[in-house]
């Protein structure tokens, strides 16, 4: 995968610092919401945009082709954005619309990385005890702490950096300009942009339903 590829996820496809820990890359949605009595039907020949937001071309490119190919393996014509909308159009909304508008589409599924962050994880016992700072054991350093703090030193196990990558989902009825579901998601050590959106497809397509999007 090419490092351009990566920006798109923020760079979120880093090697955790202890490599013997893996972690798998599960996507889960924190949140989630549904417009009341939306459903989305698509029927033969309808289409559907797909749409990654991010200011690396070459990175959302790749990230809009992987989610129209997991889409089109679901039975759903998409189309990648990029390639009905000029580049130096895609950010004008009044300029990008007509070239959307001439695919026909009826839906347009949109994703938009909200955020990435890291988080320490170690499997050694957690000290959750409120210290009393004025007590003897912190009072003073080599009277008190010095002995203290190594003898209560925190033993992390098999410490591990996890990257998180937080993603916007979106999907709007393109017929009455409405958004009809949205999401957040969590998303742990991305291996690689295509699993990621395949991960991520998935996901989502299973809270949608649950949800009721998708007409019985």
């Amino acid at each position: 995968m090419s490092r351009s590829l990566k920006s798109v996820l923020i760079a979120a496809f880093v090697v955790a610092i202890v490599p013997a820990v893996p972690a798998s890359g599960s996507t889960n949605f924190k949140t989630s919401w549904k417009a009341p009595g939306a459903t989305m039907t698509l029927e033969d020949g309808d289409k559907v945009l797909a749409m990654v937001i991010s200011t690396h071309e070459e990175s959302r490119n790749g990230a809009e082709a992987a989610l129209a190919q997991e889409l089109g393996k679901r039975g759903v014509e998409a189309i990648p954005a990029y390639s009905v909308i000029p580049k130096s159009l895609v950010k004008d909304k009044d300029k990008a619309r007509p070239y959307i508008e001439k695919t026909g589409a009826r839906y347009a599924i949109v994703m938009r990385v909200a955020g990435n962050e890291k988080e320490l994880r170690g499997s050694g016992p957690t000290y959750t005890a409120v210290p009393l700072y004025t007590g003897p054991y912190y009072g003073g350093f080599y009277s008190g702490y010095y002995t203290f703090g190594w003898g209560t030193t925190y033993n992390a196990g098999n410490l591990q950096i996890d990257e998180v990558v937080r993603v916007e989902t979106l999907v709007y009825d393109l017929r009455t300009d409405k958004l009809i579901w949205a999401g957040m998601s969590d998303t742990m050590n991305p291996s690689t942009a295509q699993k990621f959106i395949k991960d991520l497809v998935k996901t989502a397509a299973k809270e949608m339903k649950k949800q009721g999007l998708f007409e019985k």
